[in-house]
Parts: C-alpha cells; structure tokens; sequence
C-alpha cells in the first residue's frame, strides 16, 4: 500500500460497561493494532472512561467511551468497521474524516486542556 494516500481519521467506540480494565485495555489495542496492521498510524489515543448515553442501548445507560486518531489508507475504515461489528463488547462505533480544520482544532484542544492542570497547580502553590 502506498503511504500517499492517508487521510485522517476519528473514531469514537463505545464498549460495553461490564469490560475490566484490563479487557478494556486488551480492546483498545486489539483495534489499534488491527489499524496499524493495515498500514495505517496511530496518532491520538484518549481512552474516555464511564460515560452516561444520551438513550439505552441494549438496555445498557453508560459505556466506556475510546477515541482514536490515526491516518490509514481508505479501504481500512470497512475492514474496521466489519471487526467492530462482529466483537460483542462493541455497542457503537463511529469513524469520521478529519479535514485540516478539524486536525488543527484537535491540536488546539488537547495543548488547551494539558496546560490547564499545570495552571490550576501553580495557582494552588500561589494560594497557599
């Protein structure tokens, strides 16, 4: 596969809430493995955690939440997406295209959100 032709992509899984950690863990890199196996590249991992939905799914009312993003090769997303459907702790999964817009407002809010801990401890040893 030619490594030119790699688009940017998100994808939001939502898991069943009865997964440990550690099956939590093992299926979150079971998908990033299964990107990086297909010539894509990881570039953004943000495990969410428990999360409450918006509507019962299954007759499940909370999920634990993984976001990913990685560059891959087209034909990777429908390879993904037949995975996805096939694992059962798997509730739902969206993939979506990042244009250059997105990527920078990506960028933007993960720097925005590592500073605010370093301020919120420095205001704290002011305060103190």
């Amino acid at each position: 596969m030619a490594t030119s032709n790699l688009t940017s992509y998100e994808l939001v899984v939502v898991f069943t809430p009865v997964l440990a950690d550690e099956e939590y863990r093992n299926a979150q890199k079971k998908f990033s493995d299964y990107i990086t196996e297909n010539g894509g590249s990881i570039s953004h991992n943000e495990p969410w955690g428990m999360r409450s939905m918006a509507y019962p799914i299954q007759k499940k009312t909370t999920g634990l939440y993984w976001l990913v993003q990685y560059q891959a090769p087209t034909e990777v997303n429908a390879k993904l997406e037949v995975q996805m459907n096939r694992d059962e702790n798997v509730l739902r999964h969206m993939i979506t295209r990042l244009d250059k817009y997105a990527l920078e407002y990506n960028d933007r809010r993960r720097r925005k959100a590592s500073e605010k801990p370093a301020e919120a401890a420095t205001e704290a040893t002011e305060n103190a």
